[in-house]
């Protein structure tokens, strides 16, 4: 993997996805989670994306996986990303106006 390559939203989902099985499995907290979805969606490098998850273990098959996240999870993983999103602007435009 050429870590210098843009990243692409493909990318960016499949990590938000498999940072969500890592939050379910219990490796890591919701904080942490929405700390590093919020990342994920100012990465511009795979090896930015790759940085996220360094410390994090490979996961099984993400295709057998993918049919026990059921929609209703994938909505909560969104919320999460918008949630962390939205922190990060609000930080941002505190950060200015002070």
């Amino acid at each position: 993997m050429d870590v210098e390559l843009r990243a692409s939203d493909d990318d960016r989902n499949r990590v938000v996805a498999e940072l969500h099985r890592h939050t379910a499995a219990g490796r890591l907290t919701l904080d942490e989670f929405s700390d590093r979805a919020g990342a994920v969606w100012t990465a511009r490098t795979l090896g930015d994306l790759a940085a996220l998850t360094r410390d994090l273990p490979a996961l099984s098959d993400p295709a057998g996986d993918r049919d026990t996240v059921g929609h209703g999870h994938r909505e909560l993983l969104m919320l999460f990303a918008a949630a962390a999103l939205t922190l990060l602007l609000l930080g941002g435009f505190l950060a200015i106006t002070r």
